[in-house]
This record gives structure tokens, C-alpha cells and sequence, in this order.
């Protein structure tokens, strides 16, 4: 019986632990006014370079690309390697880092005012970018969407301190992150939008 309560207590403890860690995490995103978010429909995920990654790098990789998909089909969006609105780039980053973010208005919020930036919007009617300086903790998850048809990123998402040891902690961990940057990205498919218009 000893052993049971012991054994639940470090239990609770570690997942006090992994708690404290996502809340102490800064998790932020940017967007370009150039996005087209309301037309997205598809998506496909950049390839990378399996090869060169461990079997344990691997398998947190296919978390990340699991959660990743996850939320993105619930939000409407379907998976076409063929011919994909958007591309889906994520990577992790070891150690402290320094990072350029913008201070925007909310995504939704900007959307409502249904403008769409371009090349040929007069300079003088452009939104400006306001550059905020960040320190990110050890690891930082960034999840980067790219316009496929114009090839620029409309949008990216991170999330720091996300350093878990293997196993299942770090699933745990890479999978709440991804949910946290996912939160700052409510954007529905224009699929979804014609069912469920936008508030």
C-alpha cells in the first residue's frame, strides 16, 4: 500500500511539474497582412530529412506532425501533398534563443476588417510591423504556415520551454505545445467558414 501512495505521489508531482513548466513557457504568434487566410483549404507538410534522426528524434517528430495534422483537421483543413493552400514547417530549437516577433492586433480582429495586403497596396496603406524582441527559454517549438502559391510565410507560431526528456513526458510535453500555438491560430478552412460564418 506504501508503494501505491508513492508511487502516485511522484506521479502527481511530475505532472504538477510538467504543468508549471507550460505555464512558465512564452507562447506567442505573428502573421503577415499579405495572408489569404480565408480562402486556405489544404495543406502539406515541408519534407525533411528522416534519415539523419534518431529513432527517438523520429518518433517526437511524428508527434509534433500527429498534433500538428490533428488540429488542422479540426479546424477544417485537409491534408493534399499534391496540391496544398498552405505549407506546414515546425522545428525544435535547443537552448535559450533571442527571437523577432511583431505586436499585432489579433489575428481574428484583423480578419474582420476583410483587407488583404499586396504588392500593389500603396505603401502609405500598409500596416506596419512593430518589432518585439523576445528571449525564449530552453526549447522553442516554431510552427511556420507558407502561402504555397506565393511561397511567403503568412503565419508562425512558438512556444518555449518545451525541453522534456525522451519518452512519454516528452510527447506529453511536445503535444501540449503544439496545442497551446494552435489556440493563437482559430482560423477555420474557407470550407468550414461558409458553413460557420465568422463572429
Amino acid at each position: 500500500m506504501k508503494t501505491t501512495a508513492t508511487t502516485a505521489s511522484a506521479l502527481l508531482a511530475l505532472l504538477l511539474s510538467s504543468c508549471f513548466t507550460a505555464r512558465e513557457g512564452r507562447i506567442e504568434s505573428d502573421y503577415s497582412y499579405a495572408g489569404n487566410f480565408r480562402h486556405y483549404r489544404t495543406f502539406a507538410f515541408l519534407q525533411g530529412i528522416d534519415q539523419l534522426k534518431s529513432d527517438s528524434i523520429q518518433a517526437l517528430d511524428a508527434t509534433v506532425k500527429e498534433a500538428i495534422q490533428t488540429h488542422l483537421r479540426a479546424q477544417g483543413y485537409r491534408l493534399n501533398d499534391r496540391r496544398p493552400d498552405l505549407l506546414i514547417s515546425y522545428r525544435v530549437f535547443d537552448g535559450a534563443m533571442r527571437f523577432t516577433g511583431y505586436n499585432q492586433p489579433d489575428l481574428m480582429n484583423w480578419m474582420r476588417q476583410d483587407v488583404v495586403e499586396s504588392d500593389e497596396t500603396p505603401k502609405d496603406e500598409r500596416q506596419g510591423y512593430d518589432r518585439v524582441r523576445y528571449l525564449l527559454n530552453d526549447g522553442t517549438l516554431l510552427i511556420t504556415l507558407i502561402d504555397h502559391k506565393n511561397g511567403r510565410a503568412v503565419w508562425q507560431g512558438y512556444a518555449s520551454n518545451v525541453t522534456a526528456s525522451h519518452g512519454p513526458q516528452a510527447y506529453a510535453v511536445m503535444r501540449r505545445a503544439v496545442r497551446s500555438i494552435f489556440d493563437r491560430y482559430r482560423v477555420l478552412s474557407e470550407d468550414y467558414q461558409h458553413d460557420a460564418p465568422m463572429r
